[in-house]
């Protein structure tokens, strides 16, 4: 997969530049997104505080989750709220990807309005009107989750509400796919036991205007490492996922698939922490021409890999264990020194408004001198972010660190982040650079979020 050309994400269709766009200099008001782009703004052109996305990384992260699925044998449906970024979907797409995976209604009615031709949804549909839009979007196919018979109920009556505002056939319309969500006790949601997920299954597949297509669920609400208890209990939810899958059809409660759209049931797990057990543990299920047997469908929802991050991410990656494709951080924030007020302590321009701090502070990379130079390395420890307000970031200065005591306000400090999800839905407009490791990074393109 080569680079990303030029406006390959939103550049093209930003419109005019404004005050509204907080990552874009001033001199850039009144362009159009296409018309800034093309003078050839630089990094050092752009304000403080501003988050940018490295192309080059996040096309190596792709062509890295396609490899690696294609190998392990399972498909994709990234986590599309990990950016909210319907340019950046269509990339994951065209990259490979089988759906894209939403969390809520609204988050599917930004799917779909962005053409996106599968998408599952990892919790329950129960706006009305979105059923109406899913309704009417007959080329896209949807996969809901339901936890419980009272989820199933209220899905099937929110279908039927829908259609009825819309003046939609019931009879007509293709029914709603719903996956029965696993979970575990004390976990997020998810039926608590295997037997109450057979409850769930049953009165799916009775539901008025729904077909049960599969199982689901999210591993990652059991563990938050990679110790082996962590991987042990991920491990033992995965083997229930595929035990709960295989009763569904030896019960025959999954034949209704057999001449429905795309055919496969579908069996989804894999945040962006442990999608490689998820692939040991049920890719040999995958066989979605069902050359084996019953035709099914294995699909990875890991999200947080285009972006990757320099922190939690960073820590638990299927790559530390050496089981997954190596990613790279796409995301960096790059902020000002505006203070020295005492030795060993600089103050930055970027606090909780733009930087996220629910995973880990930011690390810093490295410093450009003046906000101009080349970015030099900063030694490990150096300088280290120790908190933020709403918009500050302390760092403390390690005596004696090489290239730490010598800050200066105006210098710009290189940001690493950790936890891509809250980072992308504080910047609605984020330039997307050539290469951030380059001396003088270009900036090559816009990327657009809609987090509301």
């Amino acid at each position: 997969m080569s680079a990303p050309a030029r406006s390959a994400f939103d550049a093209a269709t930003t419109g005019t530049l404004g005050p509204w766009a907080k990552a874009v200099p001033v001199g850039a008001w009144g362009l159009d997104g296409a018309g800034w782009v093309a003078t050839g703004p630089r990094l050092a052109d752009l304000p403080t505080p501003v988050m940018t996305l490295d192309a080059a990384a996040v096309t190596a992260n792709l062509a890295a989750m396609a490899g690696w699925a294609g190998g392990a044998g399972v498909d994709l449906a990234p986590h599309g709220k990990t950016s909210m970024a319907p340019a950046l979907w269509r990339a994951q797409l065209a990259a490979g990807s089988w759906a894209i995976t939403v969390a809520t209604p609204w988050q599917l009615a930004v799917a779909l309005d962005a053409g996106v031709p599968r998408a599952l949804v990892a919790g329950p549909l129960l706006d009305a009107d979105v059923h109406g839009l899913v309704a009417r979007s007959p080329d896209a196919r949807v996969l809901a989750w339901v936890d419980g018979e009272d989820v199933v109920a209220a899905t099937a009556a929110a279908r039927a509400e829908g259609l009825a505002r819309t003046g939609g056939d019931p009879e007509r319309t293709r029914p709603l796919d719903v996956l029965v969500e696993l979970g575990a006790p004390g976990a997020r949601t998810g039926a608590r036991s295997a037997a109450a997920a057979l409850g769930v299954a049953r009165a799916a597949a009775a539901a008025p205007g729904l077909r049960l297509a599969g199982v689901a669920g999210y591993e990652g609400a059991l563990a938050h490492d990679a110790s082996p208890a962590s991987m042990t209990a991920v491990r033992g939810w995965l083997r229930d996922l595929r035990s709960l899958h295989e009763e569904l059809l030896a019960l025959g409660l999954l034949d209704d698939l057999r001449d429905a759209p795309g055919g496969a049931a579908v069996v989804s797990a894999g945040g962006s922490a442990y999608f490689d057990v998820v692939a040991e543990e049920l890719a040999a299920l995958h066989d979605p021409a069902g050359r084996r047997g019953p035709a099914v469908r294995v699909v990875v929802r890991a999200g947080a890999s285009a972006a990757h991050d320099d922190g939690f991410y960073a820590g638990i990656t299927p790559a530390t264990r050496g089981t997954g494709p190596a990613l790279r951080a796409g995301l960096h924030a790059w902020a000002r020194v505006i203070s020295r007020p005492e030795p060993g302590l600089a103050l930055l321009d970027a606090g909780r408004r733009d930087l996220p701090f629910d995973e880990g502070l930011p690390v810093v990379r490295a410093r450009r001198p003046g906000g101009r130079g080349p970015a030099e390395p900063l030694e490990p420890g150096g300088a280290v972010v120790t908190a933020v307000n709403d918009q500050h970031a302390f760092v403390r200065l390690a005596p004696g660190a090489r290239g730490a005591q010598h800050l200066a306000v105006g210098d710009v400090l290189q940001l690493g982040l950790s936890h891509p999800c809250t980072a992308f839905d504080k910047w609605g407009l984020v330039p997307v650079v050539d290469d951030a490791s380059l001396p003088q990074p270009q900036v090559v393109d816009l990327l657009r979020t809609v987090f509301g």
